[in-house]
């Protein structure tokens, strides 16, 4: 049977490194060194739009890996200046856009969307479609697909920075904010579009196969029963809560409509290991976490599903 290969990946900032050392590890494993160039679809939010859209260019992932290590704390950079102009966290995003701005200027230079050597699709959050009649925001999926109202002729390093403006971390760009507030796990978006038949192409369901990755999972809860919370204490939880807890929705929903077609590999960080999306002091951390998980599952179901004809 024909088979339609797609690769989604989460949102999660800096921990995108981890999913890069998961993908070199795939790709380093025999059988699989053509692994990239045999996905016909890629789908990322936030840092993983980033990396969808770097593997799409066709960027070596030993690279993408170095601007994690090493711009990732440029990225990441709160200087005392800026945290004293918010007055703390009160007002303001964490953190600057332009070293993020900077860096996808670096990688993309001005490669459209329709340019790129793979089909992308990116998640995003418009805050105001400007049209008259129906003024609202909005969910917005980028991606290149021939066919009616494609975005083909965005920038790259544009919707790169749309798709990581994640709400009080950094500004929103030109009206728009990360996908994670609706899409962090941009699975189910991906698999919808594969069967939009406004598109092209359009493989039938049974012909899709998908590989979801997850950026590393922290255990957290909120203890106890009632929180008679209000805006100050809800405001960081609930950013938390829209990028990271709505991941297993789409794991759900592909799960149940694809079956033994679709895989998830969600690595879980060990009990008491917290990352935050912006803590790049763990980045040491991460390396090790990735190198040594045990990915035997992924290869055993990539080999299977994926690699057979």
């Amino acid at each position: 049977m024909t088979k339609y290969r797609v690769v989604s990946i989460d949102g999660g900032g800096i921990r995108g490194l981890v999913t890069t050392i998961l993908l070199q590890r795939i790709v380093a494993t025999p059988g699989f060194e053509n692994f990239l160039n045999s996905m016909d679809f890629v789908a990322g939010t936030s840092t993983g739009g980033l990396l969808a859209l770097a593997i799409a260019h066709q960027i070596d992932l030993g690279e993408i890996r170095d601007i994690y290590v090493k711009k990732g704390p440029k990225i990441f950079e709160d200087s005392w200046l800026d945290h004293l102009v918010d007055l703390g966290k009160l007002r303001g995003a964490d953190y600057d856009i332009k070293p993020l701005r900077r860096e996808l200027q670096k990688i993309f230079g001005n490669t459209s969307l329709g340019q790129l050597k793979k089909l992308v699709l990116v998640p995003a959050f418009d805050l105001d479609n400007e049209e008259p009649k129906r003024r609202t925001w909005k969910p917005k999926l980028f991606h290149n697909f021939a066919g009616p109202d494609n975005d083909r002729a965005a920038l790259a390093a544009k919707v790169g920075l749309y798709t990581a403006a994640a709400p009080t971390y950094f500004p929103s760009v030109d009206g728009y904010v990360d996908g994670g507030v609706y899409a962090s796990n941009p699975a189910m978006c991906a698999l919808a579009q594969t069967q939009d038949k406004r598109y092209s192409p359009t493989p039938s369901l049974d012909e899709v196969v998908l590989l979801s990755l997850g950026t590393g999972t922290s255990l957290q809860y909120i203890k106890g029963r009632s929180h008679d919370w209000g805006y100050a204490q809800w405001v960081k939880p609930l950013i938390s809560l829209m990028l990271d807890g709505t991941a297993g929705i789409g794991d759900y929903q592909c799960k149940q409509i694809l079956g033994q077609r679709y895989h998830r590999l969600a690595p879980i960080f060990p009990e008491g290991v917290t990352v935050p999306m912006d803590d790049v002091g763990k980045i040491p951390y991460m390396i090790e976490f990735a190198e040594k998980l045990n990915i035997d599952e992924t290869l055993a179901w990539l080999r299977k599903r994926w690699v057979p004809a």
